[in-house]
């Protein structure tokens, strides 16, 4: 019975030493990051970043991972050129000053073979939060278009602006923000190859 412990251990062991944490690049064709908040209290204004970029990391095996992206303030677009001039000034997201923010994690919580939640911290602003985001989609697999290995998710979370220092029209524009990453990774290869926008 001892020995068959002993050989489960170290059974244990040699798998957990096998298991590898992946590279997959953040395709920026399909990262969608956007963003929610109230308006005067009648209508949900709605926007997006157009330019992301960064990295996830995950075993399937250990169920572990981490992600690091980066999004470009400047491309804020909320469909009126005039509305993205004011929020990209110091009022809001002062991209002079700070030209991108960025989402790291290292903590992926499962349930049972499910991604449930990311947790990690933001910075925007020069500030740096905790944030916790669900995880409403995850998948693995081969993508039938570049004939590749791609994890693909959507994560979902709130956070108050004003912790970040952005107060401005508050409470005439929400302080309460809906956020919301919609992303796909292509595995990068050896070399460095990793995604393309297809």
């Amino acid at each position: 019975m001892q020995k068959l412990s002993v050989l489960a251990l170290m059974l244990s062991i040699s798998l957990s030493a096998a298991a590898k944490q992946e590279t997959y690049i953040i395709d920026a064709g399909h990262a969608f990051p956007s963003f929610a908040l109230s308006h005067l209290g009648f209508s949900i204004q709605r926007g997006t970043f157009d330019e992301t970029s960064g990295t996830i990391k995950f075993d399937p095996v250990a169920k572990r991972g981490s992600v690091e992206v980066t999004i470009k303030t400047a491309s804020i677009d909320t469909g009126l050129e005039k509305r993205d001039k004011h929020l990209r000034g110091d009022e809001f997201f002062n991209v002079a000053k700070f030209p991108t923010m960025s989402f790291k994690s290292d903590t992926f919580h499962f349930e049972g073979d499910k991604l449930a939640r990311v947790e990690g911290e933001l910075t925007l602003l020069g500030v740096t939060k905790p944030v916790s985001l669900s995880a409403s989609h995850f998948a693995c697999g081969k993508n039938p278009m570049v004939m590749k290995l791609e994890c693909g998710a959507e994560l979902t979370g709130t956070l108050k602006r004003s912790d970040f220092g952005m107060s401005n029209g508050i409470p005439m524009v929400g302080d309460d923000v809906e956020i919301r990453l919609e992303v796909e990774a292509i595995r990068e290869e050896e070399g460095g190859e990793g995604a393309g926008n297809k």
